[in-house]
């Protein structure tokens, strides 16, 4: 009896840290709005990869570590930060109870301009297949700043995006959105086009 005891108690402990492990890993979230379109549509459902992007100050590995000197300031990514083309689910920087999924489509240091739809990144013009009615409006050049990242939906003329309210800062990404699951005849990968 002692024996069975004991391996329920094994298998529930592996079971809650596997579900754990997954809930801090992976997530999903629900599409809201059509500035997405085509590519997701309101009410389907993606997972999202919540440890693609985390990072860590590399100051703090000094406390931890003696004799190692650290230069820069900035943070590290151990996988990769967000790069342009992925889809990322982040908190909306003027209101962090709401989640926004749009594409990378600037990372730091980029120059992005838009010009009668067309949006040019660091002065070459952004091939996007994407995205299937194109804008006709204009944006003046803006630099984006240190950890922040320029987004765009991939239905310009229905987005809420970076256009009007600037970069996202690095600290509101939650993820990177992977595969639409939901509904089933809906489902496919989302890749860094």
């Amino acid at each position: 009896m002692r024996i069975v005891i004991r391996e329920l108690f094994e298998t529930v402990i592996l079971a809650l840290l596997i579900f754990l492990g997954l809930q801090f890993s992976m997530g999903n979230y629900r599409v809201e709005g059509s500035s997405m379109l085509p590519n997701l549509a309101e009410g389907e459902y993606v997972i999202v990869n919540k440890l693609v992007y985390m990072r860590f100050d590399p100051r703090d590995l000094v406390s931890l570590i003696p004799f190692v000197e650290v230069g820069d300031d900035s943070d590290v990514f151990p996988f990769h930060a967000p790069r342009r083309g992925e889809v990322i689910i982040f908190e909306f920087p003027n209101n962090p109870e709401r989640d926004f999924v749009k594409r990378v489509i600037g990372v730091p240091g980029d120059t992005i301009e838009i010009r009668r739809g067309s949006v040019i990144v660091n002065s070459i013009p952004l091939d996007e297949p994407y995205i299937t009615h194109r804008d006709t409006g204009n944006m003046g050049r803006i630099t984006v700043p240190e950890g922040s990242y320029f987004v765009l939906g991939d239905n310009r003329r229905a987005s809420n995006d970076s256009r009007s309210w600037g970069p996202v800062p690095t600290d509101n990404i939650i993820g990177r959105a992977l595969v639409s699951f939901w509904p089933l005849n809906r489902w496919h990968t989302l890749t860094a086009e």
